[in-house]
């Protein structure tokens, strides 16, 4: 049985893209120590997403800030999570697939995603909050969006050669780049700052 975990770093992020990450199973993933990612160090976190991309298939995709707020006007972030999940599924192409719920209702994330699949054979999705913790195939994926998502961070940040932190509203660092950027540029908001956001507004 071909069995993968799903999972997302960036979702609720202002800044910056937003990352699905796909890994499937393989014999050791439970020794080599993984976990949900926010658990994990950074320098963590590197290792062994080396360790999974040399034992098994991993797939990541990438909606960047100005594609998210272009679906946005048409669809909802549940809505695009869906579509980029079940992608996912149709590159790596599982029997069993546990996801971390990014609805508030697990059973209806999981149906949505099966709606989406463009798959003749039946496949088993598990939806549940925390699998991430629960499921080691899932923090792998949780540990692979993470990285991916971090790394892209510090390569925007280099770009622009500014601090500009996590790119999470709940951040300091960010809402003060945020507000910079929004009092030096006034209505020019660069691309790589979601402005579908609330926040955004919110500053303004």
């Amino acid at each position: 049985m071909r069995i993968i975990g799903i999972d997302e770093a960036g979702r609720g992020a202002v800044i910056g893209s937003l990352f699905v990450a796909g890994v499937v199973n393989f014999e050791g993933l439970d020794a080599i120590g993984v976990r949900d990612s926010k658990r994990l160090s950074p320098k963590r976190r590197e290792e062994l997403a080396a360790i999974i991309e040399g034992a098994t298939d991993v797939q990541v995709i990438e909606l960047t800030a100005r594609e998210i707020d272009e679906r946005r006007k048409w669809q909802s972030m549940n809505a695009i999570t869906v579509e980029l999940f079940s992608h996912i599924i149709e590159l790596l192409k599982p029997d069993r697939v546990y996801v971390d719920a990014a609805d508030v209702k697990p059973e209806r994330f999981a149906s949505n995603i099966m709606k989406k699949c463009n798959r003749d054979d039946n496949i088993e999705i598990i939806s549940e909050f925390k699998a991430d913790i629960n499921y080691p195939v899932v923090s792998a994926a949780s540990i692979m969006a993470k990285v991916y998502r971090d790394r892209s961070i510090r390569a925007l940040s280099a770009e622009i050669g500014v601090e500009i932190g996590s790119g999470y509203p709940s951040d300091p660092k960010t809402i003060q780049f945020l507000k910079r950027i929004l009092n030096e540029q006034q209505n020019h908001i660069p691309v790589y700052v979601r402005r579908s956001w609330k926040t955004i507004e919110k500053l303004k």
